[in-house]
């Protein structure tokens, strides 16, 4: 039975906070608010947790993970950014954007694409998982909670808590964060491309 944890959008409670990192590094799945949706997250190398979320979503083995980041000094652990590329996410950063970059040595292999070598990575403008992740230290594997043959996000904590009660660890629940996932940009080649327009603007990118 999942864990219900109800905290403050602009003022979260640090023994809230501190009680979800310790479910996350113990190995558990998470449901926490983003600023464009609720996402499923793990700890950074939790494989188990990764498999967790595929079979929740019905995911492939080609799906692309996001690696949510607390700032640029993690993101540039696992993504090689260079000066033109840094630039325009510098700009966009952080906010309602997923941008798919070349990955480093030290990207886990799981969260890669397996042919093309990239990795998705994040940097969320939202008060309770940014606090979330400076609890943590490290950034969260994560994918939206977007369930199996429905078309919107779920978004009310307590309906998810009824809904994912047996297949998570825990709810953390700031209230509705909306039902438009980010928007999707690859700098992976040359140009930059909009594969998935969402919630940021994605004129900055075209």
């Amino acid at each position: 039975m999942a864990r219900y944890f109800d905290v403050h959008p602009k003022n979260p409670q640090p023994r809230v906070i501190g009680q979800v990192a310790e479910i996350i590094r113990a190995g558990g799945l998470v449901v926490y608010p983003t600023d464009s949706c609720f996402a499923l997250g793990c700890r950074l190398g939790n494989g188990e947790g990764l498999d967790r979320i595929r079979a929740i979503r019905k995911l492939g083995d080609r799906h692309h993970f996001t690696l949510v980041c607390a700032d640029f000094v993690q993101l540039g652990q696992f993504a090689r950014v260079d000066n033109t590329v840094f630039r325009a996410v510098r700009a966009a950063t952080p906010g309602k954007y997923t941008f798919i970059l070349p990955a480093t040595k030290e990207a886990p292999r799981r969260l890669m694409h397996p042919k093309r070598r990239t990795i998705g990575v994040r940097i969320p403008d939202n008060t309770v998982v940014r606090a979330l992740l400076a609890e943590l230290g490290e950034p969260l594997m994560s994918s939206t909670l977007l369930l199996p043959g429905e078309e919107d996000a779920l978004t009310q904590g307590w309906e998810i808590k009824e809904r994912l009660d047996h297949v998570v660890d825990a709810v953390l629940d700031a209230g509705d964060c909306g039902v438009v996932p980010t928007t999707v940009v690859d700098f992976s080649g040359d140009e930059p491309e909009v594969v998935r327009e969402g919630a940021g603007d994605p004129a900055l990118f075209t």
